[in-house]
């Protein structure tokens, strides 16, 4: 039976909805990055005070989301949805009720907690939404949208608040949540959240699952025991000026995309070469500045590297999330998601342990050593025995019949 224009709209509607939030939470996540002396200035506090919000924010999304994924699992998505898009806008207005430093942590918070919520039902929503064939290319175009933040929002965010005060992107913002808030309210249908091909893994395997997690975890830690202090290697290993650093940052975010709008239409066809071949280029990347980054050149090629290869990194895992979770996909995805955001955190603290010890070069090192360990075990995902089991989308059951394993 084809599909009705108005269904086909509605559906078209809630997934830029779903981009528009992806967009938004990953902007609001990152923007005191760009107006920390800003921020430091109008609250009267240090600049590593500011940079807190940005630590705290990651470590509350590592620590919940697996905890807030389980408690939610039975609240219908149109509903868990509207209220954790309703907690974004609210706690991007608080900052503008006034200038004071644990009023902004506490909407940090409070935001963090919504975002851990988002990146694990976003995901089986969206695909929920189409034909199991084309899920890759559904996470495809919301890994694109929150890639553009960290190229066009975050820069925006910080022009603007550069322009007038810092509050004003964060209210900007808040506006951008609501459009997300009401649409998805509105058009997105009230089912149960087990129901549908996208709530259970499509082929589930603990195995490969656990797999994937550890390589999130190992890729995401070495990622950022080196891009964490990227703006100093820049300045002293490879030379550039202040004003070169912003620009190949800008160059790095452009590869993100170009790296995510790439791989996400293969990730149906080729869902092993699309995890695979960006930790690869990470490994490459990294290890490709340590080597070669004090030439300028050798510092922008491998940059790019780097860059077009960490949205594809985080993207390719959550489409194996989809296929290999033992149970539940949002379950899987928040254990992702948490794996995700712990080696942010401790890529930082790992790179912030070898900078005096060595030197900044060196976490760059560290950096690529960890992501060619993630390599490796991802390899041994090959030495398994291929997935016998699949489950059909309608039952949640498996083809012979059998409940699927659970985690």
């Amino acid at each position: 039976m084809a599909t009705a224009p108005s269904a086909r709209w509605h559906k078209a509607a809630v997934l830029a909805a779903l981009m528009l939030a992806a967009f938004t939470f990953n902007t609001v996540e990152n923007l005191p990055i760009g107006l920390l002396e800003l921020i430091s200035d109008d609250v009267q506090v240090s600049l590593s005070a500011v940079g807190c919000l940005v630590t705290a924010y990651g470590l509350t999304v590592a620590v919940v989301s697996l905890p807030l994924a389980h408690a939610t699992r039975s609240m219908p998505r149109r509903h868990l949805l509207t209220v954790v898009l309703a907690a974004l806008v609210l706690s991007s207005l608080v900052p503008a009720l006034g200038s004071s430093y644990w009023l902004l942590m506490a909407a940090r918070v409070v935001t963090a907690l919504a975002q851990a919520l988002f990146w694990a039902v976003m995901g089986p929503v969206a695909v929920g939404l189409f034909a199991p064939a084309v899920r890759g290319r559904v996470i495809g175009v919301l890994s694109v949208a929150g890639s553009l933040a960290l190229v066009l929002g975050v820069p925006l965010g910080t022009w603007l608040g550069q322009q007038s005060a810092w509050q004003l992107p964060l209210v900007m913002l808040a506006g951008l949540g609501l459009v997300s808030l009401v649409t998805i309210a509105v058009l997105l249908p009230t089912s149960r959240p087990e129901e549908g091909h996208a709530a259970y893994g499509s082929a589930p395997d603990s195995r490969r699952f656990k797999i994937v997690l550890l390589t999130t975890a190992l890729s995401v830690t070495g990622a950022f025991a080196g891009y964490t202090y990227l703006v100093k290697f820049l300045g002293d290993v490879s030379g550039f000026s202040d004003t070169s650093v912003s620009a190949l940052l800008m160059v790095s975010g452009i590869a993100g995309v170009v790296g995510v709008t790439t791989a996400g239409p293969l990730l149906d066809r080729y869902p092993r070469g699309t995890l695979a071949v960006p930790v690869a280029t990470q490994a490459a990347g990294m290890l490709g500045l340590y080597a070669f980054g004090t030439a300028p050149a050798g510092a922008v090629v491998f940059l790019a590297l780097l860059g077009g290869s960490l949205g594809p990194v985080f993207m390719a895992t959550q489409n194996h999330m989809l296929r290999f979770a033992p149970a539940r996909t949002e379950i899987a995805l928040a254990a992702n998601s948490g794996a995700y955001n712990a080696g942010v955190a401790g890529g930082a603290l790992l790179g912030g342990l070898v900078l005096p010890a060595w030197d900044v070069r060196a976490t760059f090192l560290v950096g690529g050593l960890l992501t060619v360990a993630a390599f490796s075990a991802l390899l041994t995902e090959r030495l398994l025995p291929p997935v016998e089991q699949v489950r059909t989308p309608e039952s949640g059951r498996t083809m012979e019949g059998r409940p699927a394993e659970n985690c």
